[in-house]
C-alpha cells in the first residue's frame, strides 16, 4: 500500500511538470506573437485635441481630403497646401497632424501636413496650427433636418414650397464641361418624375460626389430656393431652383 509521503512526493512531481510546461507555451507565445510597438498601436487612433495620422490619400478636392487608413473621417485644411489645393495630395502618402472635436463628429481638421519623397523622408507642405473648421461641412447630426420630399406632380407646388431644407434621391445631371445644372429625382422604380435646378452647390457637396463616382445615384440634401415659373415646368419637367449641400448614400 502507497504511503501518503509518497502520494505528496508524485503530486508535488506532477505540479512541476504542469509549472514546467506552462513556462515553455508562455515562451512559444512570446516568439510566436511579438508585441507591437505602442507608436504603431496608437496610429490613427483618434481621440480629442490633436492627432497623428498617416495613410494614403484616396479622394481629395478643394479643401477636403480622405485618407483610405482613416475610414469615417473627413480632414479638411483652411489655406492652400504646396502645390495648389488638397487635390495635390491625391494618391500620397501622407503623415497629418489634425484635430479633433467631439462637437464635430467625423472632421478633422488639419494642422500640418507632410508629404513622402524617398523611403523615409517627408516633405512639409501645409502648416496652420489654428486651422478652423469649414463653414461649408455637414455634420451628420443634421440629417433628420432634412426630409424627403416626393414630386408626383411637378404642378403641384406645396410638395416643396416653404419646407426650407429638403433631401431627395436621384442622379446627377451635368452640362459637357462638368458643371452640376439639375438633380434628376426618380421614385421608387427608377422613373424620373421631376428636375431640380442647382443654382450653387458647395465645395463639400462637391468632394462627397467625388468620393461617391462608383455610384449613379444618391441622396442629394439641399436648401429649397424658387419654384420654376408653373408655365416652364411642363417643357424641362423642373420644379424649383435649389443649393447643394451634401450628398450621401442614405
Amino acid at each position: 500500500m502507497i504511503r501518503k509521503s509518497g502520494i505528496a512526493v508524485v503530486v508535488s512531481v506532477l505540479v512541476c511538470l504542469l509549472i514546467l510546461s506552462g513556462s515553455v507555451a508562455c515562451k512559444k507565445a512570446e516568439k510566436a506573437a511579438p508585441v507591437q510597438p505602442v507608436a504603431e498601436k496608437e496610429t490613427n487612433a483618434i481621440k480629442e485635441g490633436v492627432n497623428d495620422i498617416a495613410g494614403t490619400v484616396k479622394s481629395a478636392l478643394g479643401k477636403y481630403f480622405y485618407v483610405g487608413q482613416l475610414p469615417g473621417f473627413d480632414i479638411a485644411t483652411d489655406g492652400p497646401v504646396e502645390g495648389g489645393d488638397a487635390s495635390a495630395l491625391l494618391g500620397k502618402e501622407v503623415k497629418v497632424k489634425a484635430a479633433f472635436n467631439r462637437e464635430k463628429p467625423s472632421l478633422l481638421v488639419a494642422q500640418g501636413i507632410e508629404i513622402k519623397e524617398g523611403e523615409a523622408q517627408f516633405k512639409s507642405v501645409y502648416t496652420k496650427a489654428d486651422a478652423a473648421a469649414p463653414a461649408d461641412f455637414f455634420f451628420q447630426k443634421d440629417r433628420p433636418d432634412f426630409a424627403e420630399i416626393k414630386i408626383a406632380d411637378i404642378a403641384k407646388s406645396a410638395d416643396w414650397e416653404g419646407k426650407g431644407k429638403a433631401k431627395a434621391f436621384g442622379k446627377l445631371i451635368a452640362a459637357a464641361d462638368g458643371k452640376p445644372t439639375a438633380i434628376s429625382v426618380l421614385d421608387d422604380k427608377g422613373k424620373e418624375t421631376a428636375k431640380i435646378v442647382i443654382d450653387s452647390m458647395t465645395e463639400y457637396a462637391s468632394y462627397c460626389l467625388k468620393k461617391l463616382r462608383l455610384f449613379d445615384t444618391t441622396w442629394f440634401y439641399f436648401n429649397i430656393k424658387d419654384s420654376v415659373d408653373p408655365k416652364l415646368r411642363a417643357k424641362a419637367k423642373e420644379v424649383f431652383h435649389a443649393e447643394v449641400i451634401f450628398a450621401g448614400l442614405y
